[in-house]
């Protein structure tokens, strides 16, 4: 059945009974092209809340990390120089919360210089691939609101130093949001209300595009994945690399040691003895209070979206049915008379797939503790936690000129 001539659909029909023919036949061609099965886990949201046992997970803690650096680099080198190692970078939002309509990798975060968020995160690659000798693979993850501008911005500030033909752009895939009824919103009289389908459908996103030929192609077996806003992270560290695959895991999860029991980031830990992730509302003040026996949180690292993931492994989880998380939002949409709504209050909802759940559907993650002054500067708001303020601060203390 086409999605307008369900009835339960009506507020679609009332804007189609106001549309042009030339209007509703563009409307038609916009909705056939969307897969509307997301629609049914509305039913399915309460129990998809529901989670398992949790456990603590031990983290590769900064100590051993130093005792055995020398090893796990030497391993991680060899996998870069081999070419087994690719990076991904999920640039899909906007500066909106920046004061910036724009990629939010477009920010400039100097001060008595132009320097930009996305040339900030290339430079930490580059540090890598320069003393590897060799580049790494970088697949830029965009959105279909900012693609354009992202690959004109990298073309324009000739992709910051990094070699062209070694930088992909894709499109993130799009899901549609609805009202608490299921009843889908349009953004306009010829398209859907669509949204970015979450962090978690990276890889789908990629294969979809037809990247997994050339990740096949390359060799690559091991993807670092990371997130726009911290522009302190390091960048397919061989070090990480090195340590995930020293331990046989196929993935792994940079974290940080959290600053306080309360502290408002997820966890890696174990749920239902698979690796996992528990977000901070999530926590029970037992699990935020529970203590090792050297005093040390027991839940006590926080994950920073940057997981290195075997390829394999993922090619074997894309095809499966992926969680999907049905997300309350404010969606804005235009009315049954095809006048623009922007809502004040949450009114519907979103469907995302979470990269938490990729982590579920590992064997097993490897938590990698990193130090949170020198890698962790997430740039979220203008001012105070976590903003461009704290960061500029954090990067000052790295060394790096501003």
């Amino acid at each position: 059945m086409k999605i307008w001539e369900d009835k339960t659909q009506y507020y679609i029909r009332a804007v189609m009974g106001r549309n042009s023919e030339r209007e509703n036949e563009e409307l038609k061609k916009n909705l056939d092209k969307i897969d509307w099965s997301v629609l049914g886990r509305i039913t399915e949201k309460d129990a998809m809340s529901r989670r398992g046992s949790f456990a603590p997970l031990a983290a590769v803690e900064l100590d051993e990390i130093r005792a055995r650096g020398a090893e796990f680099k030497e391993i991680g080198l060899k996998a870069i120089r081999e070419g087994r190692v690719g990076a991904v970078l999920l640039a899909g939002g906007q500066g909106t919360r920046l004061g910036l309509e724009k990629p939010k990798g477009t920010l400039n975060i100097g001060i008595d210089r132009e320097l930009y968020l996305f040339e900030q995160l290339v430079r930490n690659l580059m540090d890598v691939t320069d003393e590897a000798g060799v580049p790494v693979p970088l697949y830029v993850m965009t959105s279909n609101i900012n693609h354009g501008d992202t690959t004109t911005f990298f073309e324009e500030h000739a992709y910051f130093g990094y070699p062209k033909e070694y930088i992909k752009f894709f499109v993130q895939e799009m899901a549609p949001a609805c009202d608490y009824e299921g009843r889908a919103y349009l953004a306009s009289p010829t398209q859907a209300a669509m949204s970015p389908n979450g962090n978690g459908g990276w890889f789908g996103s990629m294969v979809k595009a037809g990247l997994l030929d050339d990740l096949r192609e390359k060799g690559i077996e091991w993807l670092n994945v990371f997130a726009v806003d911290n522009c302190l992270q390091r960048i397919a560290d061989p070090v990480f690399i090195g340590a995930t695959i020293a331990y046989g895991c196929e993935s792994g999860a940079k974290v940080v040691r959290k600053a306080a029991p309360d502290e408002k980031i997820g966890v890696l830990c174990t749920e239902d003895g698979k690796p996992s992730i528990v977000e901070y509302y999530e926590m029970t003040e037992e699990m935020e209070t529970a203590r090792k026996e050297d005093g040390a949180l027991a839940y006590g690292f926080g994950v920073i979206l940057n997981y290195l993931f075997s390829e394999k492994k993922l090619e074997q989880i894309v095809g499966r049915n992926m969680q999907i998380h049905v997300v309350e939002k404010k969606i804005p949409y235009i009315d049954a008379d095809r006048k623009p709504v922007k809502p004040e209050q949450p009114n519907g909802y979103k469907f995302e797939a979470l990269v938490l759940d990729m982590v579920h559907m590992m064997d097993d993650c490897l938590p990698y503790e990193v130090d949170r002054a020198k890698e962790f500067a997430p740039i979220k708001n203008l001012h105070g936690t976590d903003s461009l303020d704290s960061a500029r601060e954090l990067m000052k203390g790295c060394g790096i000129e501003l």
